[in-house]
């Protein structure tokens, strides 16, 4: 009988237990996925179905784009999947089987990523984690790219006065909440701000 083939999810779930707190590279991650072009829809699904808090560097500033860390080898819950295929297509079909930030068509060569053909996922406008839901209204089609973070190059980006608006609007609770991910995300500059 022939060993049993492990999958590249499993792999990559082991290799960030076996290297927790260390910071990985996506030339390392996509190799021990086995060479895959998907290696990186693994790491989210590790992340979102499984629960791994694995950061990058939209987490921490010290950490820079395609760089990939597990600080605490325990799960936190994870949403279930909860989109069905029905509203997978119907949401695909409305958008024109184009990615909803880059233009990126399904199937043909990605603009961003040269060498692999576009592929599109279902994201979320409002994350699930800040009460989105999975609504038709709040899915939109993403492309591989995109749905990762590293090309969202079409979104204006808030001004510090726009965020600081918002940031007084909220209940002192959520005030709160972004200070410790604030301090989380820049460890270094919140000492130094400290010592002065």
């Amino acid at each position: 009988m022939g060993r049993k083939r492990i999958g590249a999810r499993t792999r990559l779930r082991e290799h960030f237990l076996a290297n927790i707190g260390r910071v990985m590279g996506s030339d390392e991650l996509r190799e021990v996925a086995g060479g895959i072009t998907e290696w990186a829809r693994r790491v989210r699904e590790l992340r979102n179905e499984e629960g791994f808090r694995i950061l990058t560097h939209n987490d921490r500033s010290d950490l820079k784009p395609g760089e990939y860390l597990l600080e605490d080898p325990k799960p936190q819950p994870a949403f279930e999947r909860g989109i069905s295929k029905e509203t997978r297509a119907f949401v695909l079909d409305r958008n024109g089987f184009t990615c909803q930030m880059c233009g990126a068509v399904a199937g043909e060569p990605h603009p961003y990523d040269k060498g692999r053909k576009t592929r599109l996922h279902i994201g979320h406008i409002v994350d699930k984690s800040l009460g989105g839901t999975d609504d038709p209204s709040n899915l939109r089609a993403l492309c591989s790219v995109c749905n990762e973070g590293a090309a969202n190059l079409t979104l204006d980006r808030p001004t510090a006065a726009k965020l600081l608006v918002q940031v007084r609007r909220a209940k002192s609770h959520d005030q709160l909440e972004l200070l410790k991910w604030l301090i989380s995300k820049y460890p270094r500059q919140a000492e130094d701000m400290l010592d002065d």
